[in-house]
């Protein structure tokens, strides 16, 4: 579903993203974890097509990112830390523009509108302005707009971060129905006990290079997630 090899993104003379190579196959939830400035949001920009690469290739669904990103948008969706939605539209008329940009028929964005609202307690609000919406609730438009033309590849920054706790778990619920139906998630987390319990799989980005990846078990062991993350983020600091 998603291949990365070699992937090498620099600013000026620094590699946010050192020669990165990470296979993310169909069904899989995979975590990316590292601390603030280890080149997890420039890795995942770069697979959605907003950062150019300086070397390396990122294939999705066997497609070039470089070659046809038009393509590979159209299979994907890229929900980042902070949501920039447009604030002058109602969450409702956001959720139709999404829907528009993808070619969502009027029944299929009906039906899938009404039943992620419910799920995120968002239907009440969705005649609001974005502008009066809470971080949360951002956040909570941001996934249901992402989930509308059923992308194959999920990619997920801190998407846990302003989500109350019944949205948490809705959210990792729909994360393994996705990935169950045969879709791939490849998401950014600093909750560790909540990557430990829902991954398939894991991966550790220190300074941009991967020191770690691989199952839960192959890369904890007998440990906590977060004992191997410590002792691993501690190594030549």
């Amino acid at each position: 579903m998603l291949k990365i090899n070699n992937l090498t993104k620099k600013y000026g003379e620094k590699k946010a993203v050192d020669s990165l190579t990470l296979h993310i196959r169909p069904g899989e939830v995979y975590g990316f974890i590292g601390h603030n400035g280890a080149g997890k949001t420039t890795t995942l920009k770069s697979i959605a097509c907003i950062h150019p690469f300086d070397e390396g290739e990122i294939l999705v669904d066997g497609i070039s990112v470089k070659d046809n990103s038009m393509e590979v948008k159209r299979r994907i969706a890229y929900i980042p830390d902070n949501p920039d939605i447009y604030e002058y539209m109602t969450g409702l008329q956001y959720l139709n523009f999404i829907s528009d940009i993808f070619n969502v028929s009027k029944e299929e964005r009906t039906e899938k509108i009404k039943k992620y609202a419910e799920l995120f307690e968002l239907q009440s609000n969705l005649n609001d302005l974005v502008a009066s919406y809470s971080h949360g609730m951002k956040q909570k438009l941001a996934v249901i707009s992402a989930l509308i033309h059923d992308p194959k590849l999920i990619l997920m920054d801190e998407p846990f971060v302003g989500l109350d706790p019944k949205a948490s778990h809705t959210l990792k619920g729909i994360m393994r129905e996705i990935c169950d139906n045969g879709g791939a998630i490849f998401f950014s987390t600093h909750v560790l006990d909540v990557a430990e319990k829902l991954c398939d799989k894991i991966a550790i980005i220190k300074a941009g290079k991967l020191v770690k990846a691989g199952t839960m078990e192959e890369v904890k062991g007998d440990e906590s997630l977060e004992s191997v993350f410590l002792e691993l983020e501690g190594e030549n600091a």
